[in-house]
């Protein structure tokens, strides 16, 4: 089946272009995260080199300045592989340069720029033309074939309310190669707040978006399908698909998706004997909660990542490879034939409602967490060895496909 859904970074305010090579615009200078998150302390450890990550998207453009040698064009399955590098609405580029920009030209710099990207284009809303229809792949065929590839992370920022059953197959077939599947949770935060698809099905990792002050964005999605948070507010995007300037003040869970999976890239560069089922639970052991991690938050999940708390540790101990650290979500602690992410969910997983919640309804709580000690600094949620501080917004869940929260 074709999927018709969206990309889920789309909510960005549109702002003056500026050229990437311009010196009045410098695109690293308003990634604000990169210095929250110590950036330059953790490429010490890692640059995510080695590891490989396939952009699923509207197409990714190798010719920008911080692009150039860090797209594995070639790499692409050839069933696959019509166009990967025409990027028909630019949304695809801006994501692959937030995982592996190089920032050369004073274009966007990766969390993970020593990581290389696997384009994968598929038809989502802004390919208008009925041939390209024709001959693009839609998102199931697309992660099978990033499955059987030798990618490592798989980047889905996209979304869609219609189910589709051969995605969700897909879906379960990565995660029983190993794959680790960052996926946008979307952007109905400002509406009905529904998580769409494939973030709501078993073996994604559902990322929310959170603004400099380490809150829930008002337009991210928020539910049961939600496990982890990252930065996706405020900073540059690709204004068009003409790739002559950037935009300010881009937004979206499609630019969340994107550094978290740059974060997945450090960590398993820095760790390349290990399974997705550890980098995953590396992120979620480590992420900036101050709730318990046994009652994770509809908005933010397990938390802000944290990837330089695993990356400050080499005798981290990131827990058995072949138990996925989303069992219960998946449906059952069932251990596939290959390294894997994921375990086969049983027919009867099925999310519970949760009851709608206000945000201005939830108080904020004390800094602290289940796994690390209380900290004096509340205003650094992502600093090396600080628990978050942030203000969780609390929110109602939905039922769809994944059993959520044991509610």
């Amino acid at each position: 089946m074709r999927s018709v859904g969206a990309v889920v970074g789309a909510l960005a305010v549109m702002g003056v272009g500026f050229a990437p090579n311009a010196a009045a615009y410098d695109a690293q200078s308003k990634q604000w995260y990169l210095d929250a998150m110590q950036a330059e302390q953790m490429w010490k450890v890692s640059t995510g080199k080695g590891i490989k990550v396939a952009v699923i998207d509207t197409g990714v453009n190798a010719s920008t300045p911080s692009l150039k040698g860090q797209v594995l064009a070639d790499e692409v399955p050839k069933s696959v592989s019509y166009h990967a590098t025409h990027d028909y609405t630019s949304h695809g580029t801006t994501i692959a340069e937030l995982i592996a920009g190089t920032g050369a030209g004073g274009g966007l710099k990766g969390l993970a720029p020593g990581a290389k990207i696997v384009p994968f284009r598929v038809n989502l809303k802004g390919l208008d033309d009925k041939a390209e229809e024709a001959r693009t792949p839609d998102t199931a065929t697309a992660i099978r074939a990033a499955a059987d590839s030798d990618v490592q992370i798989i980047n889905m920022s996209f979304g869609s309310d219609t189910v589709d059953p051969d995605e969700e197959k897909a879906l379960e077939y990565a995660a029983s190669k190993g794959k680790l599947l960052m996926v946008g949770v979307g952007n109905e935060g400002g509406g009905t707040g529904k998580i769409g698809y494939p973030a709501a099905y078993p073996y994604s990792v559902g990322v929310s978006a959170v603004d400099k002050s380490g809150t829930a964005t008002k337009f991210t999605s928020h539910g049961q399908y939600v496990d982890l948070a990252a930065p996706g507010e405020d900073f540059p995007r690709w204004c068009d698909t003409t790739f002559k300037a950037y935009c300010d003040r881009g937004q979206g869970t499609s630019q969340a998706t994107g550094v978290a999976s740059g974060a997945a890239a450090l960590i398993w560069s820095a760790h390349p004997d290990w399974t997705a089922n550890q980098v995953l639970r590396s992120l979620i052991d480590t992420a900036g909660r101050k709730w318990k991690k046994s009652d994770p938050s509809t908005y933010l999940g397990y938390g802000i990542i944290r990837p330089r708390v695993v990356l400050e540790n080499p005798d981290y101990n990131p827990g058995p490879a072949d138990t996925d650290p989303l069992s219960k979500e998946n449906g059952g602690p069932a251990k596939t034939t290959e390294k894997s992410n994921g375990a086969k969910p049983s027919a009867s997983a099925s999310g519970s409602s949760q009851p709608t919640q206000k945000a201005s309804e939830v108080p904020a709580e004390a800094a602290g967490s289940e796994a690390e000690s209380s900290s004096d600094n509340n205003t650094l949620w992502i600093a090396l060895g600080a628990v978050a501080a942030v203000i969780v917004i609390g929110g109602g869940g939905f039922a769809v496909l994944r059993a959520r929260r044991g509610q």
